[in-house]
């Protein structure tokens, strides 16, 4: 295999990131530096320092990536343009330099929404092989989580009223099928889930997408770990919002007999569930917990309860938990019961369900042991950093061949 030149577009990426994505898309920068690749991300600090307000924190950066932060003088104004007229405007001359005629082999666009929007698909080398890769639905909903009046699933499109309700200003670029003219310029989508994949064409989308999953470095059990909690406990990991639903598994940890539940993380919505969890002694909150720390809750947990409300995309908690040899207890929601049908979990619809599911793994510790089996077994064989590698690579050999640059096909050694 040789070295391609590879440019990843993002609003958002470590430390200037809020979510998962960003965290997803350093680890796929480091899993192709790994294999020799030259990796330049592009991303916006000016979209970041307009929502966060101030710098973030400084991380250890890969020296084999090399990390752009575009910023300009017009700070959020910049952010504002893109989002109302979906195109680089501030940073436009910028982009087109750093992606002009033979900078790069591949250019790979992730969070595009305050970095370019639409318009930034029509940048770059044309013979370059272009890749979208989806994490979020931002292709068919303004909102990006189709969590419609934030109170429900979105099933059909009521985008203006919603947007107003989320106190947004509403996108004209949406309106004027700016998006469907730019996507030609793209030669590959790449959806998280085969649920996100239908959602995007039930909501007109009209491209085909490839499914390639989230994955993870390998990190197998830890013998011999002490346990982060002194009484058995099954665990909550993510940002306390009210789409992850964790106000609806409180219940099912009331009175003072059984394991515990066990909340990690931060949000907005954190003195609203610690107001509803009193009176449950049964319920803890952890706060924020540093990424290194997080493992050990997983692996001497019960099993990983994810409540989510929305559409997810995917669901890396439940991989993370798989990886640790965890069971898991998904609602019967969004991608969670495709990925849960590959082993190591169960599903739930209501709080009986969920109650059900709870007593079967906390008192049949046989029942626990074959699902954890599962879980590992599934996580080597489908999101493995190793296997899931490959499939991304497979989807720019496709797109390569397709466009007839046998130069790049020759250059991953040719098709799987």
């Amino acid at each position: 295999m040789s070295a391609l030149k590879i440019a990843m577009l993002t609003t958002f990426y470590p430390p200037y990131n809020f979510g998962g994505d960003g965290i997803g898309i350093k680890r796929l920068t480091t899993a192709l530096a790994d294999l020799g690749h030259q990796v330049t991300v592009i991303h916006d600090r000016d979209a970041y320092l307009s929502l966060a307000g101030k710098k973030p924190a400084p991380i250890a950066e890969d020296p084999r990536v090399n990390v752009i932060g575009l910023k300009s003088s017009l700070g959020i104004v910049s952010s504002l343009m893109v989002q109302q007229l979906g195109s680089p405007v501030a940073h436009k001359g910028e982009l087109e330099k750093l992606l002009g005629p033979g900078q790069f082999d591949v250019i790979w666009y992730h969070n595009i929404s305050l970095v370019g929007g639409p318009g930034l698909l029509a940048v770059g080398d044309p013979k370059a092989v272009k890749v979208y890769e989806a994490h979020e639905h931002w292709l068919v909903c303004p909102t990006h989580v189709l969590w419609r009046h934030n109170r429900e699933v979105c099933e059909e499109r009521e985008c203006l009223k919603c947007v107003l309700g989320y106190k947004r200003p509403p996108q004209l670029w949406r309106s004027t099928g700016k998006l469907e003219r730019n996507l030609h310029h793209v030669d590959a989508f790449i959806a998280k889930s085969q649920f996100s994949r239908n959602k995007h064409r039930s909501f007109g989308f009209p491209r085909d997408m490839e499914v390639v999953p989230y994955f993870l470095p390998d990190m197998p059990p830890i013998s011999g770990q002490a346990a982060p909690h002194p009484r058995p406990y099954f665990l909550f990991v993510g940002r306390l919002e009210k789409i992850k639903g964790v106000q609806e598994i409180i219940p099912a940890f009331s009175g003072e007999e059984g394991p515990d539940l066990l909340v990690v993380g931060s949000g907005e919505y954190e003195q609203v569930l610690r107001e509803q969890a009193k009176g449950h002694p049964r319920v803890h909150f952890t706060g924020r917990l540093e990424p290194e720390q997080i493992p050990a809750y997983y692996q001497h947990a019960r099993a990983l309860i994810v409540p989510s409300l929305c559409y997810e995309t995917f669901g890396i908690i439940l991989i993370e938990a798989f990886r640790s040899g965890t069971p898991v207890i998904a609602r019967r929601l969004g991608p969670f019961p495709e990925i849960v049908a590959k082993g190591g979990g169960l599903l739930f619809e209501s709080e009986q369900d969920l109650r059900h599911a709870i007593a079967g793994i906390g008192e049949n510790p046989s029942h626990r042991d074959k699902l954890a089996a599962e879980a590992r077994s599934a996580f080597e064989q489908n999101w493995k950093q190793e296997v899931v590698i490959e499939e991304y690579l497979d989807v720019v050999r496709r797109a390569a061949r397709a466009k007839g640059n046998e130069g790049i096909v020759s250059a991953l050694g040719g098709l799987s």
